[in-house]
C-alpha cells in the first residue's frame, strides 16, 4: 500500500469544496486531524487526498449575528473552552469542551471536526492486524456487526460530546455545499446509521454553528468514561430547559445517532427519563457492559432534573 498522499491547503470555503468537488471520490477534509489522522493510522480511512482547512481565516471567527451566536467550525475545543462570551452566554459549550480528550488534543481539535468525529466501536477502533484477527465487521466491508450478531445494522455509537450540548439547545449548522448556504438543524445531519452516519454530501463544509440567543437556556452536562481525560464517551447526556418552559434532553454514546427527547415542564420526570432509555440502542461495544451504560441514563438523568430543580 502506498504511503504517498496529496496535500491542498485552500485559503477560501469556495477553493476548498472546488478541491473536494475534483478529489471527490478519495479525499478528507482536515482541520485538527485528531481523528482523520488517527484513523489513518489504523488503516480505517484510506484516501489519497487531504484537504487542509486551517488557512481559511473565516471558520474561526466567534460573533453574534441575527440573535444568534456564530462559532467558527475552526475554533479549537481549547478556544471554546476558554472563550469569556461563550461561558458567559452557554456554560455547558466551555464544560462540553473540557470533557474531551486532553489539554494537548484539545489545543488542536475543532468544534466542527468534533461534530464530524466518526462513530467508535471496540471491534472497529483498533489496528489493521487487531480487526483481521477477530473479524472484520459492517463498519470495515465485512457482514456481521461483531457487537450484536445481526447483519443488516452497525450499532457503532455516536461520539460527539459538543454536539449533544448542542442539540439541546436547539442549535443550527451553516452549511457550503456546491455554492450554496444554508441553516439547517444540527440534529438532522446525523443518520442513524453506523456505517454511513452523517447525511452531508462529502464536499460539504459545516462553516458555523449557530445557537439562539434568546432563550435563558440552562443546562447540565455529564459525561460516563473511564478516566477523565482522553477517553471516548461511554454515555454523554445534556438536559436542557428555556425560560418558556422547555426541556430537550440528549444523549450521546449509546446509540448510533444522538437521542433526542422532547418535553415541558408540565411533563412527568419518570416518563421522560423512561422514553430516553427506551430510545437508546445500546449494544456491547463499549467498554462498560451494556447494561450498566442502561442504568447509568436514569441515574445521570435524574440528577440533571435535580440540579435544574425540574
Amino acid at each position: 500500500m502506498t504511503t504517498e498522499k496529496t496535500y491542498f491547503r485552500p485559503r477560501s470555503l469556495e477553493e476548498a469544496v472546488q478541491l473536494a468537488a475534483a478529489h471527490q471520490h478519495d479525499f478528507r477534509f482536515l482541520a485538527g486531524g485528531t481523528d482523520v489522522l488517527v484513523n489513518k493510522f489504523h488503516e480505517t480511512d484510506t484516501c489519497g487526498c487531504l484537504i487542509d482547512l486551517t488557512g481559511i481565516a473565516e471558520l474561526k471567527q466567534v460573533y453574534q449575528e441575527a440573535g444568534r451566536l456564530r462559532i467558527g467550525a475552526l475554533v479549537t475545543l481549547d478556544e471554546l473552552q476558554r472563550h469569556r462570551e461563550v461561558a458567559t452566554i452557554f456554560p455547558v459549550l466551555p464544560e462540553a469542551a473540557a470533557a474531551v480528550a486532553s489539554p494537548v488534543i484539545r489545543k488542536t481539535a475543532t468544534l466542527g471536526g468534533n461534530l464530524l468525529c466518526e462513530n467508535r466501536c471496540i471491534f472497529f477502533n483498533q489496528s489493521e492486524w487487531w480487526r483481521q484477527a477477530v473479524g472484520f465487521c459492517l463498519k470495515c466491508s465485512g457482514d456481521t456487526c461483531i457487537a450484536s450478531g445481526g447483519k443488516q445494522n452497525c450499532f457503532s455509537k455516536f461520539s460527539s460530546d459538543i454536539a449533544v450540548a448542542l442539540i439541546s439547545m436547539d442549535a443550527t449548522i451553516e452549511v457550503f455545499d456546491q455554492g450554496t448556504r444554508q441553516d439547517i438543524p444540527l440534529e438532522s445531519i446525523y443518520s442513524g446509521d453506523g456505517v454511513n452516519p452523517r447525511t452531508l454530501s462529502p464536499a460539504a463544509l459545516i462553516r458555523s454553528v449557530g445557537i439562539p440567543l434568546d432563550r435563558d437556556y440552562r443546562s447540565v452536562f455529564k459525561k460516563l468514561r473511564r478516566r477523565k481525560s482522553l477517553e471516548f464517551s461511554s454515555l454523554t447526556s445534556v438536559v436542557t430547559t428555556d425560560r418558556q418552559g422547555h426541556i430537550q434532553i440528549v444523549l450521546g454514546g449509546v446509540d448510533p445517532r444522538p437521542v433526542v427527547v422532547k418535553g415541558t415542564t408540565a411533563d412527568e420526570r419518570g416518563a421522560l427519563i423512561q422514553k430516553a432509555v427506551k430510545k437508546a440502542r445500546i449494544v456491547n461495544n463499549d467498554p462498560y457492559p451494556r447494561l450498566y451504560r442502561k442504568e447509568m441514563i436514569g441515574v445521570y438523568l435524574n440528577a440533571s432534573f435535580d440540579m435544574l430543580n425540574l
